[in-house]
């Protein structure tokens, strides 16, 4: 049988491309089936691509965050901070809803807001919606990497424990993240009894952090439950002696960087056992301290104000 080039291009244009000359009409079926796997496998390479690039996306993303974070730490006038922040509030916001399950942003939009609350917002009802924005996002980060910790919030003490007992060193930057924002929304809600009644919780979240990795946020959970430790006199079940270790150690593991440090400690425990030669000692070192350190300027300038302001009320307190 013979073809003729009309009949040939008639078998050209039925086959969408594929060139079919007299000798290849029996692959047709194999050419066909070839075709369809090639579709398949453009396909399956097209969702690994796309797959590869929200990967990429959400590591840049992240990693705007986080550098965005670190340059206002770094920032030496809290001035400029304290106008310049609330757009970058907006700013990552609109990030975390590009991506709400992305837990670096999460956890970098409530250091944001929780740094802002604490360091520049004197207006209380203010100070506690920013900080309980900053425990959302904390929340959501920690339920995303943390499930069953996360249910465990809100049953009893034991289930929690038992729950916080099962993170590994790999939770600790969400861990630590999220007891930051507790403390923080603890903390312009002290009059709330249920607030208040978190602290067990906290401080065990804190110490897990410890037994994982001490050293994380330059000893940041010691920091925290020195204060924790050093809210109530030891008559009414607070626990100063204890405190005073945590503050100490805090100092030691960020060599003594952190000037935050040595002003909390002069506050919460110097003053709560009426120490004023330590108290006086602590803030006056931080008024000679040079504030620049890395991810720790904006905390020391904020440090050196505090300061001031507690050695003046200090004449009147003791």
């Amino acid at each position: 049988m013979r073809f003729t080039s009309a009949t040939a291009l008639k078998l050209r244009i039925v086959c969408r491309g594929f060139s079919v000359h007299s000798h290849s009409i029996t692959r047709l079926p194999y050419l066909i089936a070839m075709r369809r796997l090639d579709l398949r496998f453009v396909m399956l390479l097209a969702a690994v691509l796309l797959s590869a690039c929200g990967s990429v996306v959400r590591r840049a993303t992240s990693q705007f965050a986080d550098n965005l974070t670190n340059a206002i730490l770094d920032q030496d006038d809290p001035g400029t901070v304290r106008d310049g922040v609330p757009a970058y509030l907006l700013l990552i916001d609109g990030i975390i809803a590009g991506d709400v399950q992305n837990v670096d942003g999460l956890l970098a939009g409530s250091k944001l807001y929780g740094s802002y609350a604490g360091g520049f917002i004197d207006d209380p009802e203010r100070a506690q919606r920013l900080a309980a924005r900053s425990y959302d996002y904390a929340k959501r980060a920690l339920c995303v990497r943390e499930q069953a910790l996360c249910i465990a919030l809100d049953k009893p003490f034991d289930e929690f424990a038992a729950a916080l007992e099962k993170s590994d060193k790999g939770d600790v930057a969400t861990l630590y993240g999220f007891g930051s924002a507790w403390a923080g929304r603890i903390q312009v809600n002290a009059g709330d009894w249920n607030a208040i009644a978190d602290l067990p919780k906290l401080q065990a979240l804190l110490t897990r952090c410890i037994s994982l990795d001490p050293h994380f946020d330059n000893g940041g959970a010691y920091l925290y439950l020195g204060v924790i430790n050093s809210i109530r006199p030891a008559s009414l079940g607070g626990k100063p002696d204890e405190g005073k270790q945590y503050f100490d150690k805090a100092l030691e593991l960020s060599g003594g960087r952190n000037q935050m440090v040595r002003v909390l400690y002069a506050q919460f425990y110097a003053r709560l056992v009426f120490d004023q030669e330590l108290h006086d000692q602590l803030l006056n070192q931080v008024l000679a301290a040079d504030p620049v350190a890395p991810r720790l300027t904006l905390i020391n300038m904020l440090a050196k104000r505090k300061a001031k302001a507690l050695l003046e009320s200090g004449k009147d307190y003791f």
